[in-house]
């Protein structure tokens, strides 16, 4: 029972490579090689490489059971590029759709703290990665509980100022790479070559960010409950360790 329990976890993680073969691979190999007018088009080859993404947010929809927040900002940010380029709005727009979808997350991140339900929580505060109950159980104990909110709030700055970052990568990657009309294949190949690199040239450095404020909550998080590192990790990833 316990071994079908992990496979069923393991089961329910979100798989890396059909990620990354689903949301970069196959729109890069569309956008860049089938969008001839002798082949799908410029137009049909935008929405051919824009429905893998969508059937990859449907498909970790159906799986995860829940919806999960990032997903749906990208299924968003994918929405908005194609209608950007079926109707032909100036190719700028690009730019500032790349740039306002991580900004506007980072605002919400900030004015999430004013809520019941800030989203440094959902984002990296959560189940999955650390056994939360357990956490706030030893907080509440030993009285350290504020100081904890305190460093949820720190941690928070340093989430939005990764989305921040992401939000200025962007901009700066599309003006450098989108020069064409809309609707052609040119702004196709630049659309791709835009895909391709968003990973090692925005991603990378914002989720570095991300695992800085990471770092830094685990480590006074386990300075105030005097739990070491793998006691804070959720209950599933603690086994993994074993």
């Amino acid at each position: 029972m316990d071994k079908q329990k992990k496979t069923e976890k393991k089961e329910k993680k979100e798989n890396l490579l059909l990620n990354i073969i689903f949301n970069i691979v196959l729109p890069v190999i569309i956008l860049s090689k089938l969008t001839a007018e002798d082949k799908l088009g410029p137009i049909y080859g935008l929405i051919a490489a824009l429905s893998f993404p969508t059937l990859y947010f449907l498909y970790d929809l159906a799986s995860q059971k829940k919806f999960n927040f990032l997903s749906i900002v990208g299924f968003v940010g994918i929405f908005l590029t194609g209608i950007i380029g079926v109707f032909k709005f100036p190719s700028e727009w690009i730019a500032v759709k790349e740039a306002a979808v991580p900004m506007l997350i980072g605002i919400a991140v900030l004015v999430s703290l004013k809520t019941p339900y800030p989203l440094v929580k959902k984002l990296i505060y959560n189940d999955t990665l650390l056994d939360t109950e357990r956490i706030e159980n030893k907080l509440n104990e030993n009285g350290n509980y504020d100081k904890f909110e305190k460093t949820l709030v720190y941690s928070t700055y340093m989430l939005a100022g990764s989305f921040l970052l992401s939000s200025v990568l962007n901009f700066a990657l599309a003006k450098y790479l989108i020069h064409s009309p809309t609707g052609t294949e040119e702004f196709s190949q630049e659309l791709a070559k835009m895909t391709g690199l968003s990973y090692p040239v925005i991603a990378l450095p914002s989720t570095l960010v991300m695992l800085i404020a990471l770092f830094y909550l685990i480590k006074k998080t386990s300075k105030l409950t005097g739990f070491e590192f793998e006691e804070l990790l959720a209950e599933n990833l603690r086994e993994e360790n074993k």
